[in-house]
């Protein structure tokens, strides 16, 4: 297809349709940024007329906010079919699944975290909160620990933090270079594993002992 050209529209089921978009719109806002894309742009690029944007989304701005969305939230194939194995296995290849998705969407996730779309918009805002509730129960189901009741509130509030550092941690990466790939992967799986396995059980402890039962014998040195 020579520069220029409009890609051929083909007949697609209306999912299909919908997610050719969205891939579409994931490029553009990453390449460019909101304001420099339009609904035209979109549509040309995904091989659409125009009023099927507003058809499948609304407009641009629904649309915008579902790429923040579809970025954001863990995808469920992160954490589904992991191995019957142990919590350190299957947290390590639940992180690299996640490291495979952000590498290939690196343009659209930096602008999903960069300081256009975070923290000022209350619907962008909701998105996030919502994504770091997932993302707590996907951490939860990879490392075996869905039926944990004492301390969940503290633990899933942890893991929600967590969340701050990987994205903090994925700039480092894809922005500074002072990461690269495998030393992203350790970090965030140690890190990871240290929460679950030292610092959930260490603030476990402390809340036994305030309240004058004994702490477990587990503890930062013993675990």
């Amino acid at each position: 297809m020579t520069s220029g050209t409009r890609p051929r529209r083909r007949r697609l089921e209306p999912a299909e349709r919908r997610a050719e978009i969205l891939a579409a719109a994931r490029h553009l806002f990453g390449t460019g940024s909101y304001a420099s894309v339009s609904t035209s742009d979109i549509a040309e690029a995904a091989g659409v007329a125009r009023p099927l944007i507003n058809h499948y989304f609304g407009g641009k701005r629904e649309l915008y906010l579902e790429v923040v969305r579809q970025m954001m939230i863990v995808p469920a194939p992160v954490t589904e079919a992991l191995p019957d194995t142990t919590m350190e296995q299957r947290l390590a290849i639940g992180v690299e699944r996640w490291i495979e998705v952000v590498e290939r969407n690196r343009d659209a996730w930096l602008t999903v975290i960069g300081p256009e779309a975070a923290g000022r918009d209350p619907e962008i805002e909701r998105i996030m909160l919502e994504a770091d509730e997932i993302a707590a129960d996907r951490v939860l189901e990879a490392a075996l620990m869905t039926g944990v009741t004492e301390g969940r509130e503290e633990l899933r509030a942890m893991i929600r933090s967590f969340g701050g550092m990987l994205r903090a941690a994925s700039r480092e990466w894809l922005i500074r270079g002072t990461l690269d790939r495998a030393a992203l992967r350790t970090f965030l799986t140690d890190s990871l594993l240290n929460l679950l396995k030292l610092t959930y059980p260490a603030v476990l402890a402390e809340r036994r002992g305030s309240d004058g039962r004994t702490p477990p014998a587990s503890s930062r040195s013993s675990a």
